[in-house]
């Protein structure tokens, strides 16, 4: 009998410990727009492994790819909302909300990885009082490749773009599009594909890496080296959820956060040449762009950033200022 209850005690300690382990692991879901083997979504899952290692195990984080959760325009509310816990946004899909999100989308701002870095100094603790107020903060970034210019046709001149069908993802790329006389088509990541195969789409501005993901080679076959900005995928995370963390699982995040940025940072500058490599044997034609052409695009550069600040106002001429402390004009 004495042997029985000891068993009973033993199976019952066994059960309550397992109980409080079970109760103590916490799961969140990070929705993401981009595809399984984007680089930008290798990171995330690599964020996801180093959390449940730094946390021993007591967060788990489930990483949603290709818009599978929620669409690339409905991420930040998802967030925002607790729907989702934190989730990767690209910064200037939101100017229309906030010019700040669109600060790194300025065409000829920061066309160097240098550049973009002393931007971000500059952009992410102005982006995050501003999220504050939505309860939110910016958990780390990473950049894209410098920005160029896909097109069916060759282009010698910006007069070249007229009429192309422009994919245009942001205020920004639909600002390009007006100035640049071209017809606009809002289309995301995960509909690029079948917009280019379908020639909804007939010219973009991108990074090598989407045009491999979305295999543009296939539909066009021009890539112009631009160099025109460096934007910037940002993993923005809900202030509730992460303060109801205990202290020691807060720090795994924040540990793995600032591994996911300096490994983001890094790899994303690495892998530029590859991608455009893996470009031209594919069949793309890739050169930088005619004086006329670079020109061109510069003046409509220097017309949105003139944009920009008007809409930014006050603190956008101080963070402009404040860059061009980092970054002299060229």
């Amino acid at each position: 009998m004495v042997y029985r209850k000891a068993v009973r005690l033993a199976l019952t300690l066994v059960g309550l410990a397992f109980a409080a382990s079970a109760t103590a692991q916490v799961k969140w879901d990070l929705p993401a727009a981009y595809a399984p083997g984007n680089f930008h979504t290798e990171n995330l899952e690599l964020f996801a492994k180093d959390v449940d290692a730094f946390s021993g195990g007591k967060l788990k984080i489930a990483v949603h790819s290709n818009a599978s959760l929620f669409k690339a325009p409905e991420i930040k509310r998802a967030v925002q909302g607790g729907q989702a816990q934190l989730g990767e946004i690209l910064l200037v899909n939101f100017e229309n909300e906030s010019p700040l999100f669109g600060m790194d989308g300025v065409p000829f701002l920061a066309t160097s990885y240098k550049d973009a870095l002393a931007l971000q100094q500059v952009q992410v603790p102005a982006l995050d009082k501003y999220l504050a107020a939505q309860g939110m903060k910016v958990l780390y970034t990473v950049p894209w490749q410098p920005q160029g210019i896909y097109s069916k046709r060759p282009l010698a001149s910006g007069a070249d773009m007229k009429g192309l069908k422009w994919r245009a993802y942001s205020p920004a790329t639909g600002r390009m599009a007006e100035l640049l006389n071209m017809q606009p088509v809002t289309i995301q990541a995960a509909e690029l594909s079948q917009a280019l195969a379908t020639g909804v789409v007939e010219s973009y501005a991108s990074s090598s890496a989407t045009g491999i993901d979305s295999k543009t080679y296939e539909s066009l076959k021009y890539f112009y080296e631009a160099q025109a900005w460096i934007p910037k995928n940002a993993v923005i995370i809900n202030l509730k959820a992460f303060n109801g963390l205990d202290k020691d699982v807060q720090e795994a995040v924040t540990k793995a956060a600032k591994a996911a940025q300096d490994r983001g940072w890094k790899v994303s500058e690495e892998k530029e040449a590859s991608y455009k490599q893996t470009l031209r044997d594919r069949g793309m034609t890739l050169e930088a762009p005619t004086p006329a052409l670079a020109a061109d695009l510069r003046k409509v550069g220097a017309v949105m950033l003139t944009d920009w600040e008007k809409k930014a106002g006050a603190q956008g001429t101080e963070l402009i200022a404040d860059y061009r402390k980092l970054v002299p004009a060229q």
